[in-house]
Parts: C-alpha cells; sequence; structure tokens
C-alpha cells in the first residue's frame, strides 16, 4: 500500500515499533496511551532510571500523528494523550498547524521540542522532562499548561500568543546559554499567566508582556547570580494584579485561594534585581511578605509604574536600593519594616492620593520614610506627604511634616541664613505653630510691664504728656507700626534704654516670623 492511501484508510504504517504502534491506535481512539510501569521511582521523568525501548517513541512519529495523523474512529475524536512515554529524536513542529488535542503527561523528551511558529488549540505539558522548548510566535487558542515540567536549557516563549492561560506552576526553569530562564518578551495571554512555585535559575524576562487578567507568582523562587536581574519586566501590562506572595506549598488549589489550616507557607523569593519599570496594572501590585535579596548594585525598580494600589508589604531588603521614582498610585498600602533603609529609597516624582499603613507606623517614622529617600534635600516628597495628610483630614500631621521640610532645609542654608532659620523655628515653628508667637509676645510683654514699673521715665516735654503706664510702654515697643502714644513721650536712660530697644528689636522678630508663616501658608492653600 502507499503511505498516504494507508495514512487515510487508518492502516498502521510498516516501520513502527510496537510502542508506536500502541500510540497510533491510541490517537485514533482519543484515549490516554500509559506506558508507566506503576512504579513512583521508576516512573520518575527526572530521575535517572532509564526507560527502554518498550517506553520510547520517536518524535518523527508524534509529529506525523499532530500534523497528519490518521482520522478517528467512528464517534471518537483524535488526540494525543501520552503518559509516561520517552519521546527520541527532536520534536520539531516548527510552523505547523495542530488541529488535534495535544496532553503529555510524565513524559521525558531526550531532546529540544520545538514550536515556533506552530498553531494549536490547547496544549498540555505536565510534569515533564525537557531539555529546551523553544516556542518563539507560538500561537494558541485555549491554554498552553507547563506545569511540574523541568526545563534544563530554558523556555523561549517570544512574542507568543496564549489565548486563555499560561500555566507554569511548581515548573523548575535553567537558563539557557544567553542566561534566560524564561524568555517571554512580547508574549500575549489571553487571561491568566500563572508561575506559582516556580523555580527559576536566570533571567526571567517578560519585556513588553501583556497579561489579560493576573500574573500569579505566589510562592515562586527567582534565582540568578550570574547577571543583575532575575525578573526583567519592563513596559508589563497586567489587566488586574501582580502577586508577589506567599503559596500554600502542597494545596491542590494554588491560585487565589487562602491556604488551610497547618499548609506549610512558602512566600515568594528574590536573589537578582527585579525591573518593572513602566508597568501598568489594572488592580494592584501585591508584595505581601515577599523577600528580597539583593546585592549593593541591584535594585527593585518600579519606576514609572503606573497603578491604583501599591501593597509594600515585604521584608525590608538588606542591601540594594528600591525605586520609586516617578511612579503613580492611589493607595499606598504599607508598613515601617518594609521599607529600606536611608539612602536605599529613592521617591523623585512618586505620587499617591491614600496612605494605608499595615500596623503602626507614626508620624516620626513617615518623616524617616521621607527623610530616607531624600540623600539631599527635596521638598517634592514631603509636599506630597503633607497633601495626602490634609486631604485625609489630618492638618496637624500635615504641618508637622511641612515644619520636618522646612528643617531640612536649613540644613543647605549658609550661616547667616542658617541662623535666621533657628530665629523662626524657636519663635513660631516657620509660621506652623503661630500660637507659639502670642505666648513669646505675652511673656515679653509680662516681663517688660514688670521691670519699666522700676523705671525713671522722666517726661521729654514738661507738659502735654499723658499718664505714665508701663504696661502700655512694653506694648508699644513690642508692637512694630501701631503707635500707642507711649514710646515718644518718656526718656530712658543706662540700661533701660538697652532693655528697650531689645524689646523693638524681639517685637520685630516676632512679628516678622509671623508674617513669613502668614505668606507660605497662604500661598499653600
Amino acid at each position: 500500500m502507499t503511505e498516504g492511501a494507508g495514512i487515510r484508510a487508518g492502516d498502521l504504517p510498516d516501520d513502527l515499533t510496537a510502542a508506536e504502534a500502541g500510540m497510533w491506535q491510541a490517537f485514533r481512539n482519543g484515549s490516554v496511551y500509559d506506558l508507566s510501569s506503576g512504579d513512583t521511582v521508576v516512573d520518575d521523568p527526572h530521575g535517572g532510571h532509564p526507560w527502554g525501548p518498550e517506553r520510547t517513541v520517536r518524535a518523527r512519529i508524534v509529529c506525523w500523528l499532530l500534523l497528519d495523523g490518521p482520522p478517528a474512529l467512528s464517534g471518537r475524536v483524535a488526540s494525543l494523550k501520552l503518559r509516561g512515554v520517552q519521546i527520541s529524536g527532536v520534536l520539531d513542529l516548527a510552523g505547523g498547524t495542530v488541529t488535534p488535542y495535544v496532553e503529555l503527561r510524565g513524559c521525558r523528551f531526550e531532546r529540544e521540542v520545538l514550536l515556533p511558529e506552530a498553531r494549536f488549540q490547547t496544549m498540555r505539558m505536565v510534569d515533564c522532562s525537557v531539555p529546551r522548548l523553544e516556542a518563539a510566535r507560538v500561537h494558541t487558542e485555549g491554554d498552553l499548561h507547563l506545569p511540574r515540567c523541568r526545563f534544563h536549557n530554558g523556555v523561549r516563549l517570544t512574542d507568543a500568543h496564549i489565548g486563555t492561560d499560561l500555566l507554569l506552576n511548581q515548573a523548575i526553569v535553567y537558563r539557557d546559554r544567553s542566561g534566560r530562564s524564561i524568555a517571554a518578551d512580547g508574549m500575549t495571554v489571553g487571561q491568566d499567566l500563572q508561575a506559582e512555585l516556580l523555580e527559576s535559575h536566570g533571567e526571567l524576562s517578560l519585556r513588553s508582556a501583556k497579561v489579560g487578567v493576573s500574573l500569579s507568582l505566589r510562592g515562586a523562587r527567582l534565582a540568578n547570580p550570574y547577571t543583575r536581574l532575575a525578573l526583567n519586566a519592563p513596559q508589563l501590562t497586567v489587566g488586574r494584579t501582580l502577586y508577589l506572595t506567599p503559596a500554600g506549598v502542597g494545596s491542590p488549589a494554588l491560585s487565589g485561594s487562602t491556604p488551610a489550616r497547618g499548609t506549610r507557607i512558602q512566600r515568594f523569593e528574590c536573589q537578582g534585581g527585579v525591573r518593572l519599570d513602566d508597568g501598568r496594572f489594572g488592580d494592584s501590585v501585591d508584595l505581601e511578605r515577599a523577600r528580597f535579596t539583593f546585592t549593593d548594585d541591584q535594585e527593585l525598580s518600579l519606576r514609572r509604574v503606573q497603578t491604583p494600589e501599591l501593597r509594600f508589604l515585604g521584608e525590608r531588603p538588606q542591601r540594594g536600593a528600591v525605586v520609586l521614582s516617578g511612579a503613580k498610585v492611589i493607595n499606598l498600602v504599607d508598613r515601617s519594616s518594609a521599607w529600606p533603609t536611608p539612602g536605599n529609597l529613592h521617591m523623585g516624582g512618586f505620587a499617591y492620593e491614600n496612605l494605608v499603613p499595615t500596623g503602626r507606623f507614626p508620624l516620626e517614622e513617615r518623616l524617616g520614610w521621607v527623610a530616607a529617600a531624600t540623600a539631599e534635600y527635596n521638598p517634592e516628597p514631603y509636599e506630597r506627604l503633607a497633601a495626602v495628610l490634609r486631604a485625609g483630614g489630618e492638618d496637624e500631621d500635615a504641618r508637622e511634616v511641612l515644619l520636618a521640610k522646612q528643617r531640612r532645609r536649613r540644613e543647605t542654608l549658609p550661616p547667616a541664613a542658617k541662623l535666621w532659620g533657628y530665629v523662626q523655628d524657636w519663635a513660631v515653628a516657620y509660621g506652623y505653630r503661630p500660637g507659639r508667637a502670642a505666648v513669646w509676645m505675652a511673656v515679653l510683654w509680662a516681663a517688660g510691664s514688670v521691670a519699666f514699673a522700676h523705671a525713671s521715665h522722666p517726661p521729654v516735654q514738661a507738659g502735654g504728656h499723658p499718664a505714665w503706664n508701663p504696661a502700655l510702654f512694653a506694648l508699644d515697643l513690642l508692637l512694630p507700626v501701631i503707635d500707642l502714644g507711649q514710646v515718644g513721650v518718656w526718656q530712658l536712660r543706662g540700661g533701660w534704654q538697652w532693655l528697650a530697644a531689645t524689646m523693638i528689636i524681639l517685637g520685630w522678630i516676632l512679628a516678622t516670623t509671623v508674617a513669613a508663616g502668614a505668606t507660605r501658608l497662604l500661598r499653600r492653600n
């Protein structure tokens, strides 16, 4: 018989091995072709136990079935469902259109899997051992599932289009020759990208990727000791939430579920830099209990990120930096213990509208948070914090923040201006505590009234002068511009002249500082 006629009739090709003949028949029947032995040690696709020819099929025959396979049996749907099968040779489906449903469980590939520009309905590879997956520009109408697989030389999904979900839960991926574990730049995922409990040894690259719903890295462990970044995802777009949060180990339902009592929790851990610059997230970026381990030149970079909510609730990085320059969020949910030490936080142009602290975060520590972000004086973080506090009805705290800004600014001034700043601070706290001026004025008035009651005060002219009133005389000295008709009609000599001059100077200082504070208040309003 001719090969084409035999295929169309459903006959077995002549050169198939026994294992391949069984796979051929299972494909036509749409049933699972299971060659596992029942021994978990032997059947482990990642173990060292050899699988003989009785469990091995050629990659060429698998491609034959998927691209130009025989018709299904009557009343069946042709599909390739393999379990415990070893596939020899390169599985090359590049550029092909695969119509049958594909599900490979616990299989072992001797060489790489090539899927560039291939088209699938749904593709599932579960708990498989794969030297390398090359799938640039692959297109699936449905899901691409790769959970619990091990990829020894990386995965490439550059510009891939996944119609619904991409699953990488509990996968283990080692780097390729370029240092990347998963290269998925420009990838589009229609719904969720789940990579929970993922182990990535190399750079996970998601530059300009788009995820329609949520991207979950719950419990993932990313490590890249070779280059600067462990997660490189600038211009990442996620329709809802990016989760860098804990996951329950051994939980049957990983995504979005609360682990049952007694379940061991594995937090998200990253050893290497994280770059999320210019990302857009529809709901939030969640860093609950995330742990980052950086070197001195690595950082968590959130430059120009835009999201309604940033949940900055991870562990404080011991080294490296956190950069929020130009980021825009509505709700900043944070705790004091999550932020890095002074010099390692950069917030220039960071805009937020509401502060939602978790746990105790007093104003003193919040001011330390701003100071940590400004190695050199910068008014913008103080003004942003004061505006947010004022919008929340905390006017007193807002004034304290602006006072802290003036004190920080004072340290940058030349000596004369710095001295004048200390005077303003002492007198009326730069106008943010105007009641202090009234207190000082009352103290000076009382002291002056008592002192001048004992002063010798001959009149300037023998007649036509008012009666001597030491209280009015002291008040006339303290109030600039206003004339109460006392100072010009009495003569003082010796030390009383010096006391009068001192009170005039102090009156002008108090009046000037009050005016400066009032000007700042009016300008701010």
